[in-house]
């Protein structure tokens, strides 16, 4: 495995990422501290992002409005908008392809680039021309935090470990070369290095290690053992700085998943919203050429949760698979009180199968029903597509409050304007 002796990699994260959007499109909300929530007037939810102004306050992500508003009084709350968001995500992309060719887009506002040998020796100017170039192409509210190393994994902890610098918040720059390493490590936590969860880290505790120092001590195996599988294997080469490769991830499964606004939490309603929710993965999943062959349906009660499956014999038109989700429905109806109070409902489409892979079920002959329903369900689409909004759909199409179902940003997928309709 290759060692690089130099700089190979950057690793760029936007800061406070729709926080700053907000900003940079809403002039009264500049130079405040501000949390973005999953819907308006209401108290009883969580901030999803923040600001900088709020970072250095003490807001988190994932912490409550009541406990954001106890460590910054005057933090303003603005609702998610998730189509700006992927918007900005592009007009950004765009510019930071204008300076470096982006070699992984890794969520919505992480990415990491292969440094060129002519930028190797000075990383510092290449960080500084794409900051600059999004300043005056984009504006200076959405800033980025940039880090520099010999591979991926270090790039990323250079980046995140350059975020803050002295009371100051975003806009870093961390540049590790391999004559450095590995100095900068030791003042990292263990939950510091990505891939190391709170489960993990007690595992690893477990072993006797509590410190960077005794991790980058151990052996690959040792790692490997300890991780259960290779990964821990791979994220030991990494640390010592070998050029890992990341491995090719395959498509495992659709879904979307929604927690529903108060008044809207009743079983009939969480049914309306997982329709919604199962047609628009069921898009997603056509447009990539897939089938799924197995349908599951969770929801989030109050102290606990209702789950369960069933088989689908590998399809993609939408009355199948909603035929199926009634069919789980008719078991969380029975299963659970007539007053239940559901939270969240999630959807996901699984057991896929390439569309020029499909097997039949021999035992069902219901091919040329699918394929009249597949016509219908494709015709549907074109309409839709056509026009650029849900106008046909197969049943009541009855959106929940606050909008942007199917659209939400995850920390793994970009929508696309499909997902809005």
């Amino acid at each position: 495995m290759r060692r690089p002796e130099m700089i190979e990699k950057l690793y760029l994260d936007f800061d406070g990422f729709f926080a700053s959007v907000e900003q940079q499109v809403r002039p009264s909300l500049r130079n405040r501290p501000v949390g973005v929530v999953p819907f308006e007037g209401t108290e009883h939810t969580c901030i999803i992002a923040c600001s900088r102004e709020a970072k250095i306050a003490g807001v988190k992500s994932i912490m409550s409005v009541r406990e954001a508003r106890e460590v910054c009084p005057d933090i303003a709350l603005v609702p998610q908008s998730p189509d700006l968001y992927r918007r900005a995500h592009n007009a950004l992309i765009a510019e930071i392809m204008a300076v470096i060719p982006i070699a992984a887009i890794k969520s919505i506002d992480e990415l990491t680039c292969d440094v060129e040998t002519v930028d190797r020796l000075a990383p510092e100017s290449l960080g500084q021309r794409i900051k600059a170039r999004l300043r005056q192409h984009i504006g200076p509210y959405i800033t980025c935090s940039i880090g520099f190393a010999a591979n991926r994994q270090l790039a990323k902890m250079a980046c995140k470990s350059g975020k803050w610098h002295g009371s100051a918040y975003g806009d870093g720059l961390a540049i590790w070369t391999p004559a450095d390493m590995p100095g900068p490590l030791h003042s990292l936590t263990l939950g510091d290095i990505p891939g190391i969860g709170y489960r993990l880290e007690k595992r690893l505790h477990a072993a006797k290690i509590f410190t960077v120092a005794e991790l980058l001590a151990t052996a690959p195996k040792q790692m490997r053992s300890l991780w259960g599988n290779v990964t821990g294997e791979r994220l030991w080469y990494a640390l010592h700085g070998y050029d890992v490769q990341t491995l090719p991830q395959g498509r495992g499964m659709y879904g979307h998943g929604r927690v529903l606004p108060p008044g809207h939490r009743s079983l009939q309603l969480a049914q309306d919203a997982s329709r919604l929710l199962i047609v628009k993965a069921a898009r997603r999943l056509r447009r990539e050429g897939w089938y799924a062959g197995r349908l599951w349906l969770w929801l989030g009660l109050r102290e606990k949760s209702w789950q369960n499956a069933i088989t689908l014999p590998a399809v993609r038109d939408d009355q199948a698979i909603l035929e199926a989700l009634m069919a789980l429905w008719k078991g969380a109806h029975t299963d659970l009180p007539r007053r239940t109070e559901v939270i969240r409902v999630h959807v996901t489409l699984l057991d896929l199968t390439k569309a020029d892979e499909r097997q039949l079920d021999i035992l069902l002959d219901d091919d040329r029903t699918r394929r009249r329903w597949e016509q219908a369900t494709d015709a549907i689409d074109a309409l839709n597509l056509k026009y650029g909004a849900t106008l046909v759909s197969v049943g009541p199409w009855t959106p929940p409050p606050g909008g942007y179902a199917g659209g939400k940003i995850s920390y793994t997928r970009i929508p696309s304007a499909e997902d809005f309709w």
